[in-house]
């Protein structure tokens, strides 16, 4: 065995009990000591998939598609120079570094070309299937993040932010609750479950250092009161995507047997066998996909699609809600802000969003939220637009990376040297260019930000936790 991945033996005894026939120990070995490919998923929130293919050759980049994916790509680089996550593209927000397999539990919620007006994430962070959701659903309606680990849920805006994401409300709590707080609620539900991990010694040499078969179990436990919170928060007829990272079915399939013997007929188990050529070949008997890492060269990992065919009573809770610190904005207000909004930067307003207020600051929620406000203490909401001066409105970052198309014909492109310096936090002096107010900026025909003419210098507004210091394209 490779020295640098663990594998316990008593995993391996353990995985012998559940391994499929027609695979074999040696392979499974053998896959877990072979690296991960690198792979990315186009963020068609900010650019087609075909238009990224363009700029990809561009580049140089080889990119082979991803079977459950359309707008992922396995993708072979040169980064010897410039990493991925330092090239513009990444930090325009057009496409996002996510393994191939973190890609299905998205497509499966989606399988059928769906469509939902409410999407709760149960475990949000870092954000790749949370930004992958919101392309989905074309940041219209609302889609609920969640994150139970408070240090990560700034990472979890940060990324959301960079792709453009606006039809977001974040919270920070245990995925337990919104099972009593919001019980019947959303059209579907991702429960991508805290798990062992079993599936990611491929990327992380020791994840699987301090494994025990009593930790799985116990994490087991754990999960099973995460899927029938999900499942409460679901409307009847809704659909609720169960994932890990993981493979003991410990965690998997009895996890998912288990929502079925709590709930009986009011869970119905669907079949994944169509949502890609290949699938049938993790296919377990109930329609789940089992992956092994061998199989399609990935992480191991496991998804299962359920659907909610009745109403089930959920847990009662006592709320205790604070008021609610802002104020939903009148027509007029609405009006004069997408008034100014338009002069200032030829930007309309989304229709399905709404303008509200909290003291100078001036907010979009997606519309859809609006009957959660009050039920659940959201961390952030939608995007801040602006903040009120005398003299009207000072328009904020998101404006630039969620609302602008790239079209606008208040727009300077920049150079590549200037491209660099705007992302290192820094003023720009575009050759032989002057003007006042607020201005888009944009590289290589993507808005990267929002700047303030100051005569010939246009004032950088990068938001600092996006701010890069060296090894940019």
């Amino acid at each position: 065995m490779h020295a640098n991945v663990y594998i316990p033996e008593e995993f391996l005894t353990h995985i012998e009990t559940f391994m499929p026939s027609h695979l074999d120990m040696a392979s499974f070995i053998e896959s877990c000591q072979k690296p991960l490919r690198k792979s990315i998923r186009v963020n068609t929130l900010k650019i087609s998939v075909e238009d990224f293919l363009v700029r990809a050759k561009d580049k140089g980049w080889e990119l082979e598609a991803v079977p459950w994916c359309d707008a992922g790509f396995w993708i072979s680089a040169d980064e010897s120079i410039v990493p991925l996550g330092n090239t513009s593209e990444h930090m325009s927000g057009l496409f996002y570094i996510q393994e191939a397999s973190s890609m299905m539990p998205p497509s499966a919620l989606f399988f059928g070309n769906e469509e939902y007006d409410a999407v709760l994430d149960t475990a949000a962070a870092p954000g790749s299937k949370t930004t992958q959701i919101a392309a989905l659903m074309n940041n219209e309606g609302v889609l609920v993040a969640n994150e139970y680990a408070a240090s990560r849920v700034k990472v979890l805006h940060a990324n959301i932010e960079r792709c453009g994401v606006r039809n977001a409300a974040l919270s920070n709590f245990d995925g337990r609750v919104f099972g009593g707080w919001l019980p019947e609620t959303f059209d579907a539900v991702l429960l991508d479950a805290p798990c062992s991990g079993e599936g990611t010694v491929r990327k992380d040499a020791d994840a699987m250092k301090n494994w025990t078969y009593d930790s799985v179990v116990d994490i087991a436990n754990t999960q099973k009161n995460l899927i029938e919170s999900a499942f409460h928060a679901l409307k009847t007829d809704g659909v609720l995507v169960y994932s890990t990272c993981t493979l003991s079915t410990e965690e998997n399939q009895q996890v998912c047997h288990h929502l079925k013997e709590t709930f009986g007929d009011a869970v119905e188990f669907e079949s994944l066998e169509g949502l890609f050529e290949d699938a049938k070949a993790t296919l377990t008997e109930e329609g789940f996909l089992h992956i092994f890492p061998q199989v399609y060269d990935s992480e191991g990992f496991f998804v299962a699609r359920i659907r909610k065919v009745a109403s089930v009573t959920p847990p009662q809770v006592k709320k205790r809600m604070g008021k609610f610190p802002f104020e939903k904005a009148s027509t007029k207000v609405q009006q004069e802000v997408e008034t100014h909004l338009n002069t200032a930067l030829d930007i309309s307003l989304p229709k399905d969003a709404q303008v509200w207020l909290r003291d100078k600051d001036v907010w979009l929620f997606p519309a859809a939220l609006e009957p959660m406000i009050g039920e659940l203490r959201f961390s952030r909401m939608g995007i801040k637009i602006a903040e009120t001066h005398k003299k009207g409105y000072r328009w904020q970052h998101q404006v630039a990376t969620s609302l602008a198309t790239g079209n606008e014909s208040n727009v300077v492109e920049l150079t590549i040297e200037d491209a660099r310096e705007w992302f290192m936090g820094r003023d720009v002096r575009p050759d032989a260019l002057s003007g006042k107010g607020e201005v888009l900026v944009k590289f290589e025909g993507a808005i990267i930000g929002l700047g303030k003419w100051v005569g010939n210098r246009i004032k950088n507004g990068l938001p600092r936790e996006l701010v890069r210091d060296k090894n940019l394209f």
